[in-house]
Protein backbone atom coordinates (compact mmCIF):
# COMPACT_ATOMS: atom_id res chain seq x y z
CA UNK A 1 0.00 0.00 0.00
CA UNK A 2 1.43 3.40 -0.98
CA UNK A 3 2.19 6.04 1.68
CA UNK A 4 -0.56 8.42 0.46
CA UNK A 5 -3.22 5.69 0.61
CA UNK A 6 -2.15 4.59 4.09
CA UNK A 7 -2.25 8.16 5.34
CA UNK A 8 -5.73 8.73 3.87
CA UNK A 9 -7.04 5.65 5.67
CA UNK A 10 -5.56 6.83 8.98
CA UNK A 11 -7.00 10.32 8.45
CA UNK A 12 -10.46 8.92 7.70
CA UNK A 13 -10.37 6.70 10.80
CA UNK A 14 -9.25 9.60 12.99
CA UNK A 15 -12.04 11.79 11.65
CA UNK A 16 -14.65 9.14 12.38
CA UNK A 17 -13.34 8.60 15.90
CA UNK A 18 -13.34 12.33 16.51
CA UNK A 19 -16.96 12.64 15.39
CA UNK A 20 -18.03 9.84 17.72
CA UNK A 21 -16.14 11.35 20.66
CA UNK A 22 -17.47 14.87 20.11
CA UNK A 23 -14.13 16.47 19.22
CA UNK A 24 -13.71 19.99 17.94
CA UNK A 25 -14.89 22.00 20.94
CA UNK A 26 -12.96 25.08 19.84
CA UNK A 27 -11.21 26.91 22.67
CA UNK A 28 -12.93 25.00 25.47
CA UNK A 29 -11.75 21.86 27.18
CA UNK A 30 -8.26 20.44 27.71
CA UNK A 31 -5.40 21.13 25.32
CA UNK A 32 -4.88 17.96 23.29
CA UNK A 33 -1.19 17.35 22.60
CA UNK A 34 0.16 14.47 20.51
CA UNK A 35 3.89 13.86 20.50
CA UNK A 36 5.46 11.76 17.77
CA UNK A 37 6.78 8.78 19.68
CA UNK A 38 5.81 6.04 22.09
CA UNK A 39 3.07 6.43 24.73
CA UNK A 40 4.29 9.08 27.22
CA UNK A 41 5.80 7.92 30.51
CA UNK A 42 8.21 9.29 33.07
CA UNK A 43 11.65 7.94 32.22
CA UNK A 44 14.86 8.05 34.24
CA UNK A 45 17.17 9.75 31.72
CA UNK A 46 20.21 8.32 33.51
CA UNK A 47 19.08 4.88 32.32
CA UNK A 48 17.46 5.38 28.93
CA UNK A 49 17.10 8.17 26.37
CA UNK A 50 14.01 10.35 26.09
CA UNK A 51 11.93 10.38 22.94
CA UNK A 52 9.69 13.35 22.15
CA UNK A 53 6.82 11.99 24.28
CA UNK A 54 8.96 11.39 27.36
CA UNK A 55 10.74 14.74 26.97
CA UNK A 56 7.47 16.71 26.83
CA UNK A 57 6.15 14.86 29.87
CA UNK A 58 9.37 15.39 31.83
CA UNK A 59 9.29 19.14 31.16
CA UNK A 60 5.71 19.31 32.43
CA UNK A 61 5.77 16.91 35.39
CA UNK A 62 9.44 16.72 36.47
CA UNK A 63 11.08 20.11 36.14
CA UNK A 64 14.65 20.93 37.06
CA UNK A 65 16.19 23.93 38.81
CA UNK A 66 15.37 26.11 35.80
CA UNK A 67 13.32 25.63 32.65
CA UNK A 68 12.80 27.07 29.20
CA UNK A 69 10.05 29.56 28.48
CA UNK A 70 8.16 29.56 25.18
CA UNK A 71 10.97 31.44 23.42
CA UNK A 72 13.71 29.11 24.69
CA UNK A 73 14.98 31.53 27.34
CA UNK A 74 15.73 30.56 30.94
CA UNK A 75 13.18 31.11 33.71
CA UNK A 76 12.82 29.88 37.32
CA UNK A 77 11.49 26.39 38.02
CA UNK A 78 12.36 24.56 41.26
CA UNK A 79 14.77 27.41 41.93
CA UNK A 80 12.92 30.66 42.56
CA UNK A 81 16.14 32.65 42.18
CA UNK A 82 19.89 32.21 41.82
CA UNK A 83 23.14 34.14 41.84
CA UNK A 84 26.35 33.62 39.88
CA UNK A 85 29.74 34.57 41.28
CA UNK A 86 31.77 37.23 39.49
CA UNK A 87 34.23 34.62 38.20
CA UNK A 88 31.38 32.46 36.83
CA UNK A 89 32.43 29.45 38.93
CA UNK A 90 29.67 29.28 41.56
CA UNK A 91 25.93 29.10 41.03
CA UNK A 92 23.83 29.41 44.18
CA UNK A 93 20.16 28.41 43.92
CA UNK A 94 17.36 29.05 46.39
CA UNK A 95 14.47 26.63 45.98
CA UNK A 96 10.85 27.66 45.83
CA UNK A 97 8.48 25.73 48.06
CA UNK A 98 7.36 22.62 46.17
CA UNK A 99 6.08 19.20 47.16
CA UNK A 100 6.26 15.70 45.75
CA UNK A 101 3.06 14.02 44.60
CA UNK A 102 1.42 12.63 47.70
CA UNK A 103 3.20 15.08 50.01
CA UNK A 104 6.66 15.82 51.31
CA UNK A 105 8.72 18.89 50.55
CA UNK A 106 11.32 18.85 47.76
CA UNK A 107 14.64 19.62 49.42
CA UNK A 108 18.01 20.80 48.21
CA UNK A 109 19.58 17.48 49.24
CA UNK A 110 17.18 15.59 46.99
CA UNK A 111 17.99 17.87 44.06
CA UNK A 112 21.72 17.47 44.72
CA UNK A 113 21.34 13.68 44.69
CA UNK A 114 19.69 13.81 41.26
CA UNK A 115 22.38 16.10 39.82
CA UNK A 116 25.14 13.87 41.14
CA UNK A 117 23.43 10.77 39.74
CA UNK A 118 23.30 12.32 36.26
CA UNK A 119 27.10 12.76 36.28
CA UNK A 120 27.94 9.46 37.99
CA UNK A 121 30.07 6.77 36.28
CA UNK A 122 27.02 4.51 35.91
CA UNK A 123 24.89 7.22 34.29
CA UNK A 124 23.86 6.89 30.65
CA UNK A 125 22.39 10.39 30.56
CA UNK A 126 22.83 11.90 27.06
CA UNK A 127 24.15 15.17 28.53
CA UNK A 128 26.66 13.43 30.81
CA UNK A 129 29.64 14.18 28.48
CA UNK A 130 29.18 17.91 29.07
CA UNK A 131 28.59 17.63 32.82
CA UNK A 132 32.34 17.31 33.36
CA UNK A 133 32.59 21.05 33.98
CA UNK A 134 30.81 20.54 37.32
CA UNK A 135 33.21 20.34 40.25
CA UNK A 136 30.96 19.98 43.29
CA UNK A 137 27.23 20.04 44.01
CA UNK A 138 26.46 20.83 47.64
CA UNK A 139 23.29 21.30 49.68
CA UNK A 140 23.90 24.29 51.95
CA UNK A 141 20.47 24.10 53.66
CA UNK A 142 17.13 22.50 52.88
CA UNK A 143 16.38 25.44 50.57
CA UNK A 144 19.81 26.37 49.16
CA UNK A 145 22.29 24.47 47.01
CA UNK A 146 25.50 25.45 45.26
CA UNK A 147 27.07 24.17 42.05
CA UNK A 148 30.79 24.83 41.63
CA UNK A 149 32.32 24.65 38.15
CA UNK A 150 35.91 23.78 37.25
CA UNK A 151 35.96 26.67 34.79
CA UNK A 152 33.42 29.23 33.55
CA UNK A 153 30.91 27.73 31.19
CA UNK A 154 28.65 29.73 28.88
CA UNK A 155 25.20 28.26 28.52
CA UNK A 156 25.36 26.33 31.80
CA UNK A 157 21.77 27.22 32.68
CA UNK A 158 20.65 25.91 29.28
CA UNK A 159 22.03 22.55 30.32
CA UNK A 160 20.15 22.58 33.63
CA UNK A 161 16.90 23.41 31.80
CA UNK A 162 16.96 20.29 29.64
CA UNK A 163 14.44 17.53 30.48
CA UNK A 164 17.40 15.16 30.97
CA UNK A 165 18.22 17.22 34.10
CA UNK A 166 14.71 17.01 35.55
CA UNK A 167 14.27 16.07 39.20
CA UNK A 168 12.13 13.00 39.91
CA UNK A 169 11.77 10.15 42.38
CA UNK A 170 9.89 6.88 42.53
CA UNK A 171 6.84 8.76 43.82
CA UNK A 172 6.76 10.88 40.66
CA UNK A 173 8.01 14.11 39.21
CA UNK A 174 8.77 17.46 40.79
CA UNK A 175 6.00 19.30 38.90
CA UNK A 176 4.65 21.80 38.22
CA UNK A 177 2.00 19.59 36.57
CA UNK A 178 0.54 16.52 38.21
CA UNK A 179 -0.18 13.37 36.20
CA UNK A 180 -3.30 11.21 36.09
CA UNK A 181 -5.13 9.09 33.54
CA UNK A 182 -7.29 11.01 31.12
CA UNK A 183 -11.05 10.46 31.20
CA UNK A 184 -11.00 8.25 28.11
CA UNK A 185 -7.98 6.32 29.39
CA UNK A 186 -6.11 7.00 26.18
CA UNK A 187 -3.60 9.54 27.42
CA UNK A 188 -2.09 11.30 30.41
CA UNK A 189 -3.95 14.22 31.99
CA UNK A 190 -1.64 17.01 33.16
CA UNK A 191 -3.12 19.59 35.53
CA UNK A 192 -1.76 22.23 37.89
CA UNK A 193 -2.53 21.55 41.57
CA UNK A 194 -4.08 24.22 43.77
CA UNK A 195 -1.43 25.77 45.98
CA UNK A 196 -1.85 26.44 49.67
CA UNK A 197 -2.67 30.06 50.59
CA UNK A 198 -2.95 30.97 46.90
CA UNK A 199 -4.97 34.13 46.36
CA UNK A 200 -7.35 34.65 43.47
CA UNK A 201 -4.98 36.83 41.46
CA UNK A 202 -2.16 34.30 41.73
CA UNK A 203 -4.52 31.48 40.77
CA UNK A 204 -5.71 33.34 37.67
CA UNK A 205 -2.10 34.06 36.63
CA UNK A 206 -1.52 30.35 36.21
CA UNK A 207 -5.06 29.31 35.31
CA UNK A 208 -4.28 27.33 32.16
CA UNK A 209 -6.42 24.50 30.80
CA UNK A 210 -5.33 20.98 31.64
CA UNK A 211 -3.43 19.06 28.97
CA UNK A 212 -4.12 15.59 27.65
CA UNK A 213 -0.89 14.12 26.31
CA UNK A 214 -0.74 11.27 23.82
CA UNK A 215 2.10 9.61 21.92
CA UNK A 216 1.57 8.28 18.42
CA UNK A 217 3.32 7.48 15.16
CA UNK A 218 3.50 10.40 12.75
CA UNK A 219 0.61 9.35 10.43
CA UNK A 220 -1.81 8.96 13.37
CA UNK A 221 -0.61 12.15 15.06
CA UNK A 222 -1.01 14.24 11.90
CA UNK A 223 -4.38 12.65 11.10
CA UNK A 224 -5.69 13.57 14.54
CA UNK A 225 -4.62 17.18 14.02
CA UNK A 226 -6.20 17.31 10.57
CA UNK A 227 -9.42 15.88 12.02
CA UNK A 228 -9.54 18.53 14.76
CA UNK A 229 -8.87 16.19 17.68
CA UNK A 230 -5.42 17.59 18.50
CA UNK A 231 -4.32 21.14 19.25
CA UNK A 232 -0.61 20.37 18.91
CA UNK A 233 1.53 17.76 17.21
CA UNK A 234 5.19 18.06 18.14
CA UNK A 235 8.41 16.08 17.87
CA UNK A 236 8.47 15.98 14.07
CA UNK A 237 11.75 15.42 12.20
CA UNK A 238 12.99 15.34 8.62
CA UNK A 239 11.99 11.67 8.57
CA UNK A 240 8.26 12.38 8.88
CA UNK A 241 7.95 15.91 7.46
CA UNK A 242 6.35 14.47 4.32
CA UNK A 243 3.52 13.13 6.51
CA UNK A 244 2.75 16.62 7.80
CA UNK A 245 2.83 18.09 4.30
CA UNK A 246 0.47 15.38 3.01
CA UNK A 247 -2.23 16.67 5.39
CA UNK A 248 -2.27 19.98 3.44
CA UNK A 249 -2.87 22.17 6.48
CA UNK A 250 -2.84 25.99 6.17
CA UNK A 251 0.70 27.35 5.94
CA UNK A 252 0.76 28.88 9.41
CA UNK A 253 -0.12 25.56 11.06
CA UNK A 254 3.19 23.89 10.18
CA UNK A 255 5.88 25.54 12.33
CA UNK A 256 9.64 24.88 12.23
CA UNK A 257 12.06 25.38 15.12
CA UNK A 258 15.33 27.16 14.20
CA UNK A 259 17.47 24.48 15.82
CA UNK A 260 21.18 23.68 15.56
CA UNK A 261 22.77 20.30 16.16
CA UNK A 262 24.19 17.26 14.40
CA UNK A 263 22.51 15.90 11.28
CA UNK A 264 24.60 13.46 9.31
CA UNK A 265 26.27 10.06 9.33
CA UNK A 266 28.71 8.61 11.83
CA UNK A 267 30.85 5.57 11.14
CA UNK A 268 29.63 2.44 12.90
CA UNK A 269 32.32 0.29 11.31
CA UNK A 270 35.75 1.19 9.98
CA UNK A 271 36.88 -2.19 8.73
CA UNK A 272 38.86 -2.40 5.51
CA UNK A 273 39.05 0.66 3.30
CA UNK A 274 36.98 2.79 5.69
CA UNK A 275 39.76 2.49 8.26
CA UNK A 276 41.53 5.20 6.25
CA UNK A 277 40.57 8.84 6.69
CA UNK A 278 40.87 9.63 2.99
CA UNK A 279 38.23 6.98 2.17
CA UNK A 280 35.85 8.49 4.73
CA UNK A 281 36.56 11.93 3.29
CA UNK A 282 35.86 10.60 -0.20
CA UNK A 283 32.39 9.40 0.88
CA UNK A 284 31.69 12.84 2.36
CA UNK A 285 32.81 14.84 -0.66
CA UNK A 286 30.65 12.91 -3.14
CA UNK A 287 27.34 14.05 -1.63
CA UNK A 288 25.25 16.78 -3.26
CA UNK A 289 24.25 18.50 -0.03
CA UNK A 290 22.31 21.44 -1.53
CA UNK A 291 20.19 19.01 -3.54
CA UNK A 292 19.60 16.75 -0.58
CA UNK A 293 18.60 19.50 1.86
CA UNK A 294 16.38 21.18 -0.74
CA UNK A 295 14.53 17.89 -1.24
CA UNK A 296 13.28 17.98 2.35
CA UNK A 297 11.67 21.36 1.76
CA UNK A 298 12.21 22.69 5.28
CA UNK A 299 12.30 26.52 5.34
CA UNK A 300 15.67 27.91 6.39
CA UNK A 301 17.43 24.55 6.16
CA UNK A 302 20.97 24.78 4.83
CA UNK A 303 23.63 22.21 3.92
CA UNK A 304 26.62 21.75 6.22
CA UNK A 305 30.16 20.53 5.61
CA UNK A 306 31.52 21.15 9.11
CA UNK A 307 30.82 19.56 12.49
CA UNK A 308 30.44 22.91 14.27
CA UNK A 309 27.96 25.55 13.09
CA UNK A 310 29.73 28.85 12.46
CA UNK A 311 29.90 31.06 15.55
CA UNK A 312 29.53 28.31 18.15
CA UNK A 313 31.26 29.64 21.31
CA UNK A 314 32.75 32.38 19.17
CA UNK A 315 34.51 30.02 16.73
CA UNK A 316 33.75 32.02 13.59
CA UNK A 317 35.40 29.60 11.15
CA UNK A 318 34.86 25.94 12.04
CA UNK A 319 37.31 23.45 10.58
CA UNK A 320 36.28 22.69 7.00
CA UNK A 321 37.58 19.70 5.02
CA UNK A 322 40.24 20.33 2.39
CA UNK A 323 37.81 19.46 -0.40
CA UNK A 324 35.21 22.08 0.65
CA UNK A 325 36.28 24.77 -1.91
CA UNK A 326 35.97 22.35 -4.86
CA UNK A 327 32.86 22.23 -7.08
CA UNK A 328 30.84 19.02 -6.93
CA UNK A 329 32.10 17.55 -10.21
CA UNK A 330 35.71 17.90 -9.06
CA UNK A 331 34.89 16.45 -5.68
CA UNK A 332 33.35 13.41 -7.29
CA UNK A 333 36.25 12.94 -9.66
CA UNK A 334 38.64 13.04 -6.69
CA UNK A 335 36.45 10.63 -4.70
CA UNK A 336 36.25 8.13 -7.58
CA UNK A 337 40.03 8.24 -8.03
CA UNK A 338 40.52 7.73 -4.28
CA UNK A 339 38.34 4.62 -4.16
CA UNK A 340 39.94 3.21 -7.30
CA UNK A 341 43.37 3.62 -5.71
CA UNK A 342 42.46 2.31 -2.24
CA UNK A 343 40.35 -0.70 -3.19
CA UNK A 344 40.54 -3.07 -6.16
CA UNK A 345 36.94 -4.09 -5.48
CA UNK A 346 33.79 -1.98 -5.49
CA UNK A 347 33.18 -0.55 -2.00
CA UNK A 348 29.87 -1.55 -0.41
CA UNK A 349 28.43 0.32 2.57
CA UNK A 350 25.34 -0.23 4.70
CA UNK A 351 23.46 2.82 6.02
CA UNK A 352 21.40 2.34 9.20
CA UNK A 353 18.31 4.58 9.14
CA UNK A 354 14.95 4.72 10.94
CA UNK A 355 11.79 4.04 8.96
CA UNK A 356 9.98 6.99 7.43
CA UNK A 357 9.47 8.69 4.06
CA UNK A 358 12.10 11.34 4.77
CA UNK A 359 14.73 8.77 5.63
CA UNK A 360 13.94 6.84 2.44
CA UNK A 361 14.40 10.10 0.54
CA UNK A 362 17.72 10.67 2.30
CA UNK A 363 18.95 7.22 1.37
CA UNK A 364 17.88 7.62 -2.27
CA UNK A 365 20.09 10.70 -2.54
CA UNK A 366 23.02 8.99 -0.83
CA UNK A 367 22.76 5.90 -3.02
CA UNK A 368 22.67 7.99 -6.19
CA UNK A 369 25.58 10.23 -5.14
CA UNK A 370 27.80 7.35 -4.06
CA UNK A 371 27.01 5.32 -7.15
CA UNK A 372 28.50 8.21 -9.13
CA UNK A 373 31.89 7.51 -7.52
CA UNK A 374 31.75 3.71 -7.65
CA UNK A 375 30.30 2.97 -4.20
CA UNK A 376 27.30 0.68 -3.70
CA UNK A 377 25.02 1.54 -0.76
CA UNK A 378 22.22 -0.43 0.90
CA UNK A 379 19.78 0.67 3.59
CA UNK A 380 19.36 -1.36 6.78
CA UNK A 381 17.27 -0.95 9.93
CA UNK A 382 18.32 1.64 12.50
CA UNK A 383 19.59 -0.96 14.97
CA UNK A 384 21.27 -3.25 12.42
CA UNK A 385 25.06 -3.56 11.93
CA UNK A 386 26.19 -0.92 9.44
CA UNK A 387 29.17 1.07 8.25
CA UNK A 388 27.22 4.33 8.55
CA UNK A 389 24.57 5.39 11.05
CA UNK A 390 22.31 8.46 11.22
CA UNK A 391 22.82 11.10 13.91
CA UNK A 392 19.89 13.53 14.17
CA UNK A 393 20.24 15.45 17.44
CA UNK A 394 19.37 18.99 18.50
CA UNK A 395 22.14 20.67 20.49
CA UNK A 396 20.90 21.11 24.08
CA UNK A 397 23.40 23.92 24.74
CA UNK A 398 25.35 26.44 22.68
CA UNK A 399 28.66 24.73 23.49
CA UNK A 400 31.23 23.57 20.94
CA UNK A 401 32.20 20.76 23.30
CA UNK A 402 28.74 19.17 22.92
CA UNK A 403 29.41 18.64 19.22
CA UNK A 404 33.04 17.56 19.52
CA UNK A 405 32.57 15.12 22.42
CA UNK A 406 30.42 12.97 20.14
CA UNK A 407 33.71 12.03 18.49
CA UNK A 408 35.90 11.48 21.54
CA UNK A 409 37.49 8.06 21.87
CA UNK A 410 34.94 6.85 24.44
CA UNK A 411 32.07 7.64 22.08
CA UNK A 412 33.20 7.12 18.47
CA UNK A 413 34.74 4.34 16.40
CA UNK A 414 36.86 7.02 14.74
CA UNK A 415 38.83 9.31 17.03
CA UNK A 416 42.22 10.88 17.77
CA UNK A 417 43.61 10.85 21.34
CA UNK A 418 45.20 14.25 20.68
CA UNK A 419 41.74 15.76 20.29
CA UNK A 420 40.64 14.11 23.54
CA UNK A 421 43.55 15.77 25.34
CA UNK A 422 42.55 19.16 23.95
CA UNK A 423 38.91 18.66 25.01
CA UNK A 424 40.07 17.77 28.52
CA UNK A 425 42.23 20.90 28.63
CA UNK A 426 39.36 23.05 27.33
CA UNK A 427 37.17 21.79 30.19
CA UNK A 428 39.62 23.43 32.64
CA UNK A 429 40.53 26.48 30.56
CA UNK A 430 40.71 29.59 32.78
CA UNK A 431 39.43 32.06 30.17
CA UNK A 432 36.97 31.93 27.23
CA UNK A 433 39.77 32.83 24.79
CA UNK A 434 41.92 29.96 26.01
CA UNK A 435 38.98 27.56 25.83
CA UNK A 436 38.09 28.76 22.33
CA UNK A 437 41.63 28.18 21.05
CA UNK A 438 41.76 24.65 22.45
CA UNK A 439 38.35 23.75 21.03
CA UNK A 440 39.24 25.16 17.60
CA UNK A 441 42.38 23.00 17.48
CA UNK A 442 40.42 19.93 18.56
CA UNK A 443 37.84 20.71 15.86
CA UNK A 444 40.59 20.71 13.21
CA UNK A 445 42.01 17.37 14.38
CA UNK A 446 38.57 15.74 14.49
CA UNK A 447 37.63 17.12 11.07
CA UNK A 448 40.81 15.67 9.54
CA UNK A 449 40.05 12.28 11.10
CA UNK A 450 36.59 12.35 9.41
CA UNK A 451 34.51 10.46 11.98
CA UNK A 452 31.31 12.09 10.72
CA UNK A 453 29.71 13.14 7.45
CA UNK A 454 27.81 16.39 8.12
CA UNK A 455 24.79 16.97 5.91
CA UNK A 456 22.94 19.96 7.40
CA UNK A 457 21.14 21.03 10.55
CA UNK A 458 18.36 18.95 12.14
CA UNK A 459 14.74 19.60 11.17
CA UNK A 460 12.13 19.91 13.93
CA UNK A 461 8.52 20.75 13.16
CA UNK A 462 5.16 21.02 14.92
CA UNK A 463 1.54 21.39 13.85
CA UNK A 464 -0.03 24.19 15.90
CA UNK A 465 -3.68 25.16 16.13
CA UNK A 466 -4.74 28.85 16.39
CA UNK A 467 -5.84 28.14 19.96
CA UNK A 468 -2.21 27.91 21.09
CA UNK A 469 -1.47 31.62 21.25
CA UNK A 470 1.65 31.11 23.39
CA UNK A 471 3.47 28.65 21.14
CA UNK A 472 6.82 29.99 19.92
CA UNK A 473 9.44 28.31 17.73
CA UNK A 474 12.84 28.31 19.45
CA UNK A 475 16.41 27.05 19.03
CA UNK A 476 15.98 24.13 21.44
CA UNK A 477 12.59 22.88 20.13
CA UNK A 478 11.29 22.86 23.71
CA UNK A 479 7.64 23.86 24.11
CA UNK A 480 6.59 24.10 27.78
CA UNK A 481 3.10 22.89 28.59
CA UNK A 482 2.26 25.91 30.73
CA UNK A 483 2.93 28.44 27.97
CA UNK A 484 1.05 26.95 25.05
CA UNK A 485 -1.78 29.42 25.67
CA UNK A 486 -0.75 33.01 26.36
CA UNK A 487 -2.48 34.49 29.38
CA UNK A 488 -4.51 37.67 28.87
CA UNK A 489 -2.91 40.75 30.46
Amino acid sequence: MRFGTRFLLVLTAAGAACALAGCGDGDSGPVEVVTIGSPPRLVNPNREPLDASAAFLMQAAAQGLVRFDAAGEIEPALAQRWTVSDDGLRYTFRLARAEWPGGGRITARQVVARLRAAASPASRNPVKPILGAIGEVTAMTDEVLEISLKSPRPGFLQLLAQPEMAVLRDVGGSGPYRMSKSADGGGILLSLPKLEDEDEEARRSRDTPPIVLHGAAAPEAVARFAAGSADLVTGGTAGDLAVARAARQPGNRLVFDPVAGLFGLSFGSVDGVLGQAEARQALAMAIDRPGLIAAFGAPGAAPAETILPAGTEGIAQPAAPAWAPLPLDQRRALAAATFARLSPERLRVRVALPDGPGWRLLFAHLRRDWAAVGVEASQVAANAPAELRLIDEVAPVTLASWYLRHFACDASRVCDPAADELLAAARLAPTPDNRRALLATADRIISDAAPFIPLGQPVRWSLVSPRLTGFRPNRFARHPAGELIRQAP
